[in-house]
């Protein structure tokens, strides 16, 4: 079939370009990726962030999407596989994968490419795809089944380390701390500022954070809750006042700290336990968090001062009129439970990251195993703790992940229908 000869031309032109553009795309593909998605401003108040890994490889130039009302973006993958794009506003938005940037061999199924992404209530989400690694449908109800166990007992051990400062507490004062969530936050933004920001070794941080969260809770008893004892104010309205400090001393983190989520760089090394997937973090969280509770039962039951501790907890006047410092006991019992609290904020913010509202989003969970345990009884709490961690890692199995801190609250109102003192609480006689 003939052709005019310009349009012969311009065919040779056009299939010209195309070959020098896909060359052009074949020999530099991480120049052209970034021209397309803009870069991230430190200045953005609300982010979408993650890292995308073919098991422990991190995937280079992936591309992921971030959509809203009236608002498209993206972001590409770096060196270690993390993206971040800027959102304009708090919102609800969508992120998507694009498959077609994935390297050669890493798949993934077509509902995991796209995931919410909530700016609503946090102003930085983290968002992850399952990557090269098995669906839930792919693995057994018995392998999902250890495995979560297992991820309840670890995360049951942290959160026994925070309720018992919250039950040793209420046991010797009769106080329900509201602001014991904060000591949390505290610790795991003190480490992160020592160890991405100042670059400090993480063991010499992870002390230093300690000895800070104690002299916080020294300082915190000392300054405002002694006062409130001698001048006899009710524990209606201390609970009150630690409600007021809570939120006061969230937002006062929230201005020095920024409100991103952030990384503490924790890279552990993944292990296989027979069926349970772990990594190196998870397993010396749950040793550092079993020998601190060891710890703490040695202390409450071999000396003095832990002795002095249970008497004032079981009847503080009857520990006063046998010779006892209640004040100075009250003091020590603060001391004791910021540095639990603060080694249980340093393992939550290696494990799940930190921002302004780490403390405040498990608070509940303490107060739930303390009381779960029997208020007061640091055995009972930590108790308390295991069955809410394993309830709350258990229940992702059959109800939403948003759902699961909420099924540990469930499980403590059932109990306390049967038994409202707790699993260890003793029977109060009223009037």
């Amino acid at each position: 079939m003939n052709r005019p000869k310009a349009r012969k031309g311009l065919g040779w032109a056009m299939a010209i370009l195309a070959i020098a553009s896909s060359a052009l795309l074949l020999a530099a593909p991480a120049s052209a990726a970034p021209a397309a998605c803009p870069p991230h401003q430190v200045t953005a108040s609300f982010m979408a962030e993650g890292t995308l890994q073919n098991g422990d490889t991190p995937i280079k130039g992936a591309q992921v999407n971030l959509t809203g009302p009236g608002f498209t973006s993206c972001g590409i993958t770096d060196d270690t596989g993390h993206f971040i794009i800027d959102a304009p506003k708090a919102g609800n938005y969508v992120a998507t994968l694009v498959p077609a940037t994935l390297p050669k061999g890493v798949n993934v199924s077509a509902k995991d490419l796209t995931q919410k992404v909530d700016l609503v209530t946090t102003n930085d989400q983290s968002v992850l795809f399952p990557i090269g690694a098995e669906t839930n449908n792919s693995v057994s109800i018995g392998s999902q089944f250890i495995n979560l166990a297992y991820q309840g007992l670890n995360f049951g051990l942290m959160l026994a380390l925070c309720a018992i400062g919250v039950s040793m507490i209420f046991g010797t004062t009769g106080f329900s701390n509201f602001a014991h969530g904060e000591t949390v936050t505290l610790a795991a933004l003190t480490t992160w500022f020592l160890t991405s920001v100042l670059g400090w070794n993480l063991v010499i941080a992870a002390v230093i954070t300690i000895a800070v969260t104690t002299a916080y809770g020294w300082a915190q008893d000392a300054f405002i809750w002694s006062p409130l004892r001698k001048r006899r104010l009710g524990l209606n309205q201390t609970m009150i006042v630690s409600i007021g400090f809570s939120m006061a001393l969230r937002y006062v983190l929230l201005i020095i700290f920024g409100g991103d989520t952030k990384d503490l760089g924790a890279s552990p090394s993944n292990i296989t336990l027979g069926p349970i997937n772990t990594n190196s973090l998870e397993l010396a969280s749950i040793g550092i968090s079993a020998l601190a509770l060891i710890g703490v039962a040695l202390f409450l039951t071999r000396t003095r001062i832990g002795k002095a501790t249970r008497a004032v907890s079981d009847n503080a006047s009857l520990a006063a009129a046998t010779g006892i410092d209640v004040e100075r006991i009250i003091r020590y019992v603060w001391i004791i439970a910021s540095a639990l609290t603060g080694v249980a904020g340093i393992l939550f913010g290696l494990q799940y990251q930190a921002n302004w509202l780490t403390g405040f989003t498990i608070l509940l969970l303490m107060f739930a195993a303390a009381t779960l345990g029997g208020l007061g009884t640091s055995l009972g709490t930590a108790i308390g703790a295991l069955i809410i961690g394993m309830v709350v890692q258990l229940s992702s199995l059959v109800v939403p992940t948003d759902l699961t801190y909420a099924t540990g609250l469930v499980i403590l109102i059932l109990t306390l229908l049967v038994r409202p003192q707790g699993i260890l609480g003793k029977k109060q006689r009223l009037g």
